[in-house]
């Protein structure tokens, strides 16, 4: 009976120092060359921006103000036609700016005017 045996046999070179060095001013020439890639990719996705010389038309918005007792979302519920009260509370928290639901009494709100 024969046998037969695999023994790979791997040879590593030692790491070869490399003979190239950077200096200082090589390292800023490679940071600038950088720079100057990364800002050039930043105009070139930027040129995709598309604005026009007509202002776009202000939604058509009336004035509250909040009465004691009052909540967000009975407002939004007397103004909202086709029911969606949640959209409408969103709409209201944007065009006022609010940064939560909570209004107060005296406070005076932008809600959208119903269209018919």
């Amino acid at each position: 009976m024969s046998t037969l045996s695999i023994s790979p046999t791997f040879r590593t070179a030692a790491p070869r120092r490399s003979t190239v060095r950077l200096t200082r001013r090589g390292r800023v020439v490679v940071v600038l060359a950088g720079l100057l890639v990364a800002l050039a990719a930043a105009f070139f996705l930027a040129a995709g921006a598309v604005g026009t010389e007509e202002a776009g038309t202000a939604p058509a918005t009336e004035v509250v103000q909040v009465a004691p007792g009052d909540t967000l979302w009975g407002i939004a519920s007397d103004v909202a036609d086709d029911g969606d009260v949640r959209a409408m509370i969103t709409e209201i928290e944007r065009l006022n700016a609010l940064d939560s639901a909570a209004v107060s009494a005296g406070q005076k709100l932008r809600v959208p005017v119903a269209t018919d």
